[in-house]
């Protein structure tokens, strides 16, 4: 059976969503209820997996990670061992932020964050490396114009 998330959860997810570092007697106050109903209700969202983990976001380019790509990726392999072989190498680089696969005329899309240009090369000829790719596009962002990972989860009408 599916776990029903009702308004309440949605509050106090949309809490944690801004900013998970609340202690629970702000994100009680915050949603109208008290602490341990709170508790009660997180504990579940964390038992049903509707809150998968926590953790921090980083300043990306205080950090010196200043260039980010988008890597469009069409393959002519699709076949099983290509595709293990191919997870394997996006999963043991930490530049990879996110990695989709689509529908259309792209197979794959990567965001790709590095230093510079020259490190993204460094990936780019390690990843060419172990997994045949037919064509590769990488797209530099000039801006980031917007980022989140929050979901719309509370009407703000």
């Amino acid at each position: 059976m599916a776990f029903r998330v009702d308004e309440m959860d949605r509050k106090i997810l949309e809490e944690l969503q801004r900013d998970s570092s609340q202690s629970l007697d702000e994100i009680a106050k915050r949603v109208g209820s008290s602490k341990t109903p709170v508790w009660n209700r997180i504990r579940k969202l964390r038992e049903a997996g509707i809150i998968k983990q926590q953790t921090v976001l980083l300043d990306a380019e205080a950090l010196g990670f200043e260039a980010c790509f988008f890597v469009l990726i069409r393959t002519s392999e699709h076949d099983a061992e290509w595709q293990a072989a191919f997870l394997k190498a996006l999963q043991d680089r930490p530049e990879v932020q996110e990695a989709h696969r689509l529908a259309g005329d792209i197979d794959y899309i990567l965001k790709v964050r590095v230093t510079n240009a020259r490190a993204y090369d460094v990936f780019y000829q390690a990843l060419i490396s172990e997994v045949k790719v037919h064509n590769v596009t990488a797209l530099l962002s000039m801006e980031e114009i917007k980022s989140t990972s929050r979901l719309p989860l509370v009407d703000k009408t």
